[in-house]
């Protein structure tokens, strides 16, 4: 077997190099979500990390390797918005420019945050025009390095401390529930999961909608979808990453696809029984949680809350569908 991209020594590396700017973001419990699923339900909240979910840890993971070249001529990539918005802030930390290419119908607190950081952002039309290939072009005419928003080690092994933490928290994990789009989030949490506890089951949650992972696990190989209809736009990649994909092959033990009318209920819950603000990516793995695909009785399950970027206003007509 060739070897992963990443290891658990990745993950602890990477852990030691941002924990003292990166949230060690809290767990938080639920009566109720114990009560409806029979389970011991741990919530990593990552609605709570510095810019608003996950994607900081990776992002910061990765700026903190650049050399000194590098940070001078600064980074460049694309996101529908928490990876952007992970990148502005981690550059703006560390004084180096950064650009950011986003589809023009991201959500709009997504991009003015973005901004707000001090990147330069680059719309596009995710429906005609390839993000991949516009990062590329601008990394070459101006000499900035391009970091993915999942298909990288050090994005990957940056993701995976959160698992670290959670499982330093809370001990043994039965089951392990992590959203899933381009796929770095989900490869750094069951390397992290695997490592530290080897007969957790890891799986990854995406929208029913756009269930490339699903279809790609059950293939054995790398399928490509058409930009899914989703809430969760966090989730609408059109394919996983090489790396990543390269790890959940390996390691996670399966996927599960979720319906948009799931992940309503699920905000409804967090911010009804928990009063959490989470945006519909972050819900994917609760939706998995209370959607009946898994036999939880009596089992210890991690949560991973992914993020909390959402639109006030889209939030409110949301939940109270």
């Amino acid at each position: 077997m060739s070897q992963l991209p990443i290891s658990f020594e990745d993950i602890a590396a990477a852990h030691g190099r941002i924990s003292a700017v990166a949230q060690r973001t809290p767990v938080l419990t639920s009566r109720m979500a114990n009560v409806l699923t029979g389970a011991q339900v741990f919530f990593k909240c990552e609605n709570f990390q510095r810019s608003g979910s996950f994607k900081f840890r990776g992002a910061y993971n990765a700026l903190l390797q650049f050399n000194a070249e590098q940070r001078q001529r600064g980074v460049v990539t694309f996101s529908s918005g928490n990876h952007a918005q992970g990148i502005a802030l981690s550059a703006s930390l560390l004084n180096m420019p950064a650009v950011v290419v986003m589809p023009s119908d991201a959500p709009a607190v997504k991009i003015s945050a973005t901004r707000a950081y001090g990147a330069e952002v680059i719309l596009y039309d995710r429906y005609k025009e390839d993000r991949a290939a516009i990062g590329r072009q601008l990394s070459e005419e101006r000499g900035l390095t391009f970091i993915p928003p999942f298909d990288h080690p050090h994005i990957m092994a940056g993701q995976g401390t959160l698992a670290k933490e959670l499982i330093e928290e809370v001990g043994s994990l039965d089951v392990l529930l992590v959203p899933l789009g381009g796929g770095g989030l989900l490869s750094g949490c069951v390397t992290a999961a695997k490592a530290m506890q080897p007969n957790c089951r890891v799986y990854g949650v995406e929208p029913q909608a756009g269930n490339d992972g699903q279809q790609s696990l059950r293939s054995g190989e790398i399928v490509h979808i058409s930009t899914p209809d989703t809430i969760a736009d966090g989730a609408q990649s059109q394919y996983l990453g090489v790396q990543p994909f390269a790890v959940i092959k390996d390691k996670v033990d399966d996927i599960l696809a979720v319906e948009d009318a799931q992940l309503i209920e699920a905000m409804k819950f967090y911010a009804n029984r928990m009063k959490l603000v989470v945006e519909p990516t972050g819900c994917l793995s609760a939706a998995a949680l209370f959607g009946g695909q898994l036999n939880l009785q009596g089992k210890k399950v991690g949560v991973v809350i992914s993020g909390g970027n959402v639109d006030l206003a889209r939030f409110a007509s949301l939940i109270s569908m």
